[in-house]
C-alpha cells in the first residue's frame, strides 16, 4: 500500500522508510510559528529549563517565526507588555523571521510565512494557531498546536507523540461560475462533510480545478480545512506552488514537491463539481450551517468585512473594489477592510483600490485579526448582524455572543454591503 502526502512527510521528518495512519512519531519540525500568544510559549520555555542550571536556548532560531497580529497595534497595557518581552526574547536568541508592527513586513501570520518563502512542500509546519491549517497550501503539513507543546519544540526540535492522520481525497472538477471562487467551494464541502467530518484527518484537494487555482485560492481551501475538523488541508505542490515561491516569494533554494502514491489509500472520497455552484453562505453559529446565497438574501446586515488571513489577499481586494468602484455602501450598514499583509496594503493602494474602498464608504483598516476576534477593532453591538469573509461564526466570534455572524466570499460581502443586506453578487449590485 502506497503513502499519501501526509504519510511521506512525517516519514521523512520521524527518519522512517515508512509510517500509516495511526502510528505515533515525532517529526523533526522546520519552522515553529507563533503571533502574540508567543509570550505564553515564552513562559512555558523558560520554565522547561528552571531547575536545569542550563541557558534556556531555543533548538535552532533560524526555524521560529514570530509575527505580531492578533492585537496590532496594542489595545492594552498588558498586550503591548507582551510584546515588549516578546521583542525582548527575539533579540536576545537573534530570532530573525520576526515580524513587528510595521507597515512594510508586517501582517497576518497566514500570510506573511507564505509571501516570504517561510514555507516549502515537504514541510512539518507547527504554529499556535488552529489556522495553521493554511500552510498545507504549499505542499507542506502544518498544524496548530498549544503554547506547551510548542515549548517542547523550541527545545527539541521535534513534535512529540503525532499521531499520523488518516486522509480524505477531496477532487474538484468544473469551471467555477462568474462571482464564485475558493470560498464557496470550501463552504461547500464543509457543508457536506460537517463540521466534524474530517475530525483528526487530512484533507487532500486534487483535480483540474485545484490545478489551475492560484495559490491565494488554495490558501483558502487548506485554512478553512480546520473548520470540518481536519488536521491539516494539503494541496500537493505543482508548477504554480514552484512559481508563487520563485516568483513571488523569492526562494531561490531548491523545491521538492511531495506526491501520494498512486495507490495511497484513503478513508473518504469525497466529488465536487463546480459548475453549477452558487455562492454560499456559512449561517449562525456553526460554519457547516450552509445555505446557497439565495436562501438567505435580503437577511439586514450592520456590519461588512472584508479580509483576514481567509480573503485578504490582493485578488480578493480586486473582486471586492471592482463591485463597489463608483457606488456607495447602504446607509446604515458599515464596511470595513482589513488587508492580510502590509505587502497586499501596498499593492492595493498602488492599483487603487484603497480609494475606491474608501470613495465608496468603506474603512480601510490596517492588517491584523482584530475584527476577525473582535477583540481588537469592529466588535458587533446587540442583536447586530454581521457579514463576513472571515472563517468563523460561532456565537461571540466577532466579539459580542449577542450578536449573528454569517460567511461569505469577497463578492458577496461587496455586493452586500451597497445593499445593506445580502445579496447575489450575480443580480444587479454585482453585474
Amino acid at each position: 500500500m502506497g503513502m499519501t502526502i501526509v504519510e511521506k512527510i512525517l516519514a521523512r521528518a520521524a527518519g522512517r522508510d515508512t509510517v500509516k495512519a495511526g502510528d505515533v512519531v515525532e517529526p523533526r519540525v522546520d519552522l515553529a510559528m507563533s503571533h502574540e500568544n508567543g509570550a505564553l510559549v515564552i513562559n512555558q520555555f523558560l520554565e522547561v529549563f528552571k531547575d536545569t542550571g542550563r541557558e534556556p536556548v531555543p533548538w535552532d532560531p533560524s526555524k521560529i517565526a514570530i509575527i505580531f497580529d492578533h492585537r496590532v497595534p496594542a489595545e492594552s497595557p498588558k498586550t503591548a507588555s507582551n510584546q515588549k518581552k516578546i521583542r525582548a526574547f527575539v533579540a536576545r536568541h537573534a530570532i530573525t523571521k520576526f515580524h513587528d508592527i510595521r507597515g512594510d513586513v508586517g501582517g497576518i501570520c497566514h500570510q506573511i510565512l507564505p509571501e516570504n518563502g517561510y514555507v516549502r512542500p515537504g514541510f512539518v509546519v507547527v504554529g499556535t494557531d488552529s489556522h495553521t491549517t493554511s500552510h498545507g497550501a504549499l505542499g507542506a503539513f502544518a498544524f496548530g498546536i498549544g503554547a506547551t507543546e510548542m515549548a517542547s519544540v523550541w527545545t527539541l526540535g521535534i513534535a512529540v507523540n503525532v499521531e499520523v492522520p488518516e486522509t480524505i481525497r477531496v477532487n474538484v472538477t468544473g469551471r467555477f461560475p462568474r462571482f464564485v471562487g475558493p470560498k464557496d467551494l470550501i463552504l461547500h464541502l464543509i457543508g457536506v462533510i460537517s463540521a466534524q467530518g474530517a475530525n483528526f484527518k487530512v484533507i487532500e484537494f486534487y483535480g483540474e480545478t485545484i490545478t489551475r487555482m492560484s495559490t491565494s485560492g488554495r490558501l483558502v481551501l487548506c485554512n478553512m480545512s480546520v473548520e470540518a475538523g481536519a488536521t491539516s488541508g494539503i494541496v500537493p505542490a505543482d508548477e504554480e506552488t514552484l512559481r508563487y515561491l520563485r516568483d513571488e516569494a523569492g526562494v531561490k533554494e531548491k523545491l521538492v514537491p511531495v506526491t501520494a502514491d498512486s495507490d495511497a489509500h484513503y478513508v473518504r472520497v469525497v466529488d465536487i463539481d463546480v459548475s453549477s455552484l452558487e455562492p454560499q453562505i456559512a449561517c449562525p453559529h456553526t460554519v457547516d450551517n450552509v445555505k446557497p446565497v439565495g436562501q438567505v438574501a435580503g437577511t439586514k446586515v450592520h456590519q461588512v468585512v472584508i479580509g483576514s488571513c481567509t480573503n485578504g489577499r490582493l485578488d480578493d481586494l480586486e473582486i471586492a473594489a471592482g463591485i463597489v468602484r463608483g457606488k456607495k455602501v447602504a446607509g446604515g450598514t458599515r464596511m470595513l477592510v482589513f488587508p492580510a499583509s502590509g505587502r497586499i496594503y501596498q499593492k492595493a493602494l498602488a492599483e487603487g483600490l484603497i480609494a475606491d474602498f474608501m470613495a465608496a464608504g468603506a474603512v480601510v483598516m490596517n492588517p491584523g485579526c482584530g475584527p476577525c476576534l473582535g477583540i481588537h477593532e469592529g466588535a458587533l453591538g446587540d442583536n447586530e448582524t454581521a457579514l463576513s469573509t472571515t472563517n468563523r461564526n460561532f456565537k461571540g466570534r466577532m466579539g459580542n455572543p449577542q450578536s449573528e455572524v454569517y460567511l461569505c466570499s469577497p463578492a458577496v460581502a461587496a455586493a452586500s454591503a451597497l445593499t445593506g443586506e445580502i445579496t447575489d453578487p450575480r443580480k444587479g449590485t454585482g453585474e
